[in-house]
Order: structure tokens, then sequence, then C-alpha cells
């Protein structure tokens, strides 16, 4: 989820081996089919030899059962261990049953950090650690499998709706929770609602009740969505096309955002990441109806640390050069996001607003309209500080619930997020990836074979 500069929104390309999941996780889409299985014993007849005829009326033919189909959904199993379904649908912890999820791509600090590697008293810390890392592993593997089965499953003609609840039906599947439900030993589920933005728009676009758009061939979409285990938020997005006319768009942000993820480090300031991805990104053009276009960073949005149930953490990362003189510092996590595009490089507000959030600074103030209350306690309860859009305020069961949700935004106690484009025509892309500055070094944890 995009945080942008103009809102003040605040708070290796590597070895490719290095970037796959353990391989204890199957691929998805892999089913493993029962077979009815029938077997007989051929009538005969003996005609040598005077056989009794009552013997052989008595011989019959011997039919084994056939055995029960799995449930959809269920899971099948290969070599005994349960592999995931199509869509997602088995548990994750029931594929990993000991809590040990893939460990991200491991990067190597370098320069005056990498004593940090073999330092007793940072693989100290690094061991204290564990239940935070087993948390965003677990939501890591769960972006993976999620998204490596999206990736095969849209196509044009899908509505954005259906796409977007295909996407968030199999999280809450693999999480086993539906929201932040009191009493559960572990919470997990949605970190933000699935983001969908068509060309133009760059971010925060989601299909409301009711929205008709279709995927189209031409099409180059943003598919930005979050997973979280107790609060701790994968925050990892890709674009989608389907004409080859659009690689070199994609090639840049791809390449953009490896290279923030390169650069970034303990002690390393925001602005020298962001020159860093500006020189790369802008490297590149890509002819699109005959016309070359230069591809430039969309230099109002930004990449983010990441808190505990709050996407936005604090600390903003640029994609242009100068700005921020902020360091990184150990044990913080952050999303490197970049956005490329065709147009001027520069969003603005547009079109139907879908995200919102509950503030965690929010202000006491007294609420006038009474829906606003019931919707408030019902926001807390379901989402507390995480994103939440309208289609989730459906789903639990709200009507007519605008006039007290615009309550609560203007009352400072929601935020809005509106859809964030730059010019109708123009086209951008996206690519993000969630890692966290352990003591020893740097993990990317939603990085897997696909990007």
């Amino acid at each position: 989820m995009a945080a942008t500069a103009a809102e003040g929104i605040a708070n290796l390309k590597l070895d490719e081996n290095s970037s796959k999941p353990a391989n204890g996780t199957a691929s998805t889409g892999d089913k493993a089919e029962d077979v009815d299985h029938e077997d007989s014993d051929d009538d005969a007849e003996d005609n040598e030899g005077g056989a009794d005829a009552a013997g052989d009326a008595a011989k019959k033919k011997k039919k084994r059962k056939p055995r029960k189909k799995k449930k959809k959904g269920t899971g099948a199993t290969a070599n005994g261990l349960k592999i995931q379904t199509a869509p997602p649908r088995v548990l994750i912890h029931e594929l990993y049953p000991n809590d040990t999820y893939p460990e991200g791509e491991i990067v190597e600090y370098l320069n005056e950090n990498a004593y940090r590697t073999t330092n007793e008293e940072k693989r100290h810390l690094d061991r204290m650690n564990n239940d935070f890392l087993t948390d965003y592993r677990r939501g890591a593997e769960t972006h993976r499998q999620v998204r490596q089965w999206a990736q095969k499953w849209i196509r044009p003609g899908m509505s954005l709706t259906e796409i977007a609840e295909g996407i968030e039906d199999s999280v809450r599947a693999l999480t086993g929770h539906q929201g932040l439900e009191e009493g559960d030993a572990i919470k997990g589920g949605m970190g933000f609602p699935t983001g969908l933005s068509i060309n133009h728009c760059a971010a925060h676009f989601t299909p409301n009740a009711g929205d008709k758009k279709v995927l189209q061939e031409q099409d180059v979409m943003k598919v930005d969505f979050g997973v979280h285990i107790n609060g701790r938020i994968v925050d990892s997005a890709f674009t989608m096309t389907f004409d080859p006319v659009y690689d070199n768009l994609l090639k840049a942000v791809k390449e953009a955002t490896n290279t923030g993820i390169k650069e970034a480090g303990i002690d390393v300031r925001m602005c020298d990441i962001g020159s860093a991805i500006q020189e790369v990104m802008e490297s590149y053009e890509v002819e699109i109806k005959g016309q070359m276009l230069p591809v430039k960073c969309i230099r109002n949005l930004n990449g983010h640390s990441i808190g505990r149930y709050s996407i936005h953490g604090g600390k903003t990362v640029p994609i242009v050069k100068g700005g921020d003189q902020t360091k990184m510092e150990e044990g913080e996590t952050f999303a490197i996001e970049t956005f490329g595009s065709t147009g001027k490089g520069y969003v603005r507000d547009d079109m139907e607003v879908s995200h919102y959030a509950k503030r965690d600074d929010a202000p006491k103030v007294a609420l006038r309209v009474s829906s606003a209350k019931t919707l408030l306690n019902s926001i807390t309860k379901n989402f507390g500080t995480l994103p939440f859009c309208r289609r989730y305020l459906d789903r639990l069961g709200h009507d007519k619930y605008l006039l007290g949700l615009n309550n609560l935004v203007t009352a400072g106690i929601v935020e809005a997020y509106p859809p964030l484009c730059d010019v109708k025509g123009s086209y951008t892309a996206q690519f993000e990836h969630t890692f966290i500055l352990r003591p020893t070094v740097k993990e990317v944890i939603s990085r897997g074979d696909d990007y």
C-alpha cells in the first residue's frame, strides 16, 4: 500500500536460487485426484473334471468399494504431506505443522556492517526475535502461495470484484481468520484491501459494491495486497499485463525495486536509496502505439516503514533523489515499492474512495450521528488500525453506512485514502517487497521465485 509524500502519510537482482521459498512448499494448483478402483475376479468355468454345477453358480464377482473422494479444498497429499489446492484453501500451518516457515531472501550486510553476520551479540539478539520472525514468515508464505495462484488464475474478461474477492478469500482461508475477533490465539488475515489499480491509476483502488469494471487485454493492472499475522504485515505488490508492449515498463519498475532493496540497510539514508532507484528507473523507455516514452518515477509516491498493525510506520522511502536524510535502523521493517509511469510522474486524488483506516492517534470526540458510533465499534473490533474498504463493511452486514463513515472521516477518527492517478492515457506499474533489517542480516521476507 503506497505512502504519499504530498499527503505526508507517515506515518538485485540477487542469486535466483536464494530467492526461492523452501522446497517444503508445493506448487499451488497441484491437486491429487483419487481414482476409483474396481477389482473383480473373472467368472470362470472349469469344463474339465466335471466341476459341481452348484459350486460354479456360487462363484460371484468380488468388487471392492470405491474409495471416497476427498472433499474439495481439504488438500491432497504427496508423500504423506499436504499440498496446497487451487484456489488456495489449506491452512498454511497445516503445510508447516512445526511452524517452521521458509526464510525469505537472506542478504548479508557489507562494508562497516559486515561484522554483524558473525558477531555473537548480534546473533543473540537475532535469536530473541524468533516469534517475531515466525509471524512474518508465516504471513510471507501465505502471500507467496496466494499471489502465485492468482498470477495463473487472473485473465482478461474477469471483473475486478471477482479478482479481489478471490485473493481475499484465499488469504482468509490460509490464515484461518476473518479479522481481529476476540479470543483468537493468533490473529491474522488481510493486512489491507486488495488494490487493483488499472492503467493511469497507480494505487489505492479496489472495487466498491456494484462496480462492474472488467479487466481488459490491453490493461496494466497493479495487484497490491497485504497479509498480517499478529499485526506483522507483509506488504508486496506486482503488475500484470497481457501484451508484451509493456514489458519494458515492467522491467524498469522491477529493476528499480530490486535496486532499492539492494541499497537499503542499517544506517543508510533514505535519500541515497531514492537516488539509486531513480537512476535505474529513468534509464528505461517504452514504445507504445509507435511513440517512444520515457519511464518516470512517480515522485510523490514512496516506500515506507511498517509498524505493528500500522501499514505506514512513520518513515518514508523516496523513489527520487533529494529530500529525506533519515537513516534506516536495526530491527525496522520496510516496504520498498517503486512506481513507474509513462505520464507526468505525479499522482493526484481521483475517483471514488474505497480505502479507509482508523487513525492510531484518533481524537476522542463526541459523535452525534448514531450510525457513526455503531460503525466505529465495528471497525475497532474487526480491523483495529488496519486499512479496510467498503466491501469489508458490506461483508460484515452493515447497510446504509456512508453517512456514518463520512462522519468518522470528518471527525478525524478515520482516514480516507482516495485512488491516486497520473494523467489519463498514461500507464503506471508497481513492484514491492517487504524486508526486515535483522541484527545479523537483511531478510527480504516476501521474495519468491515469481519476483
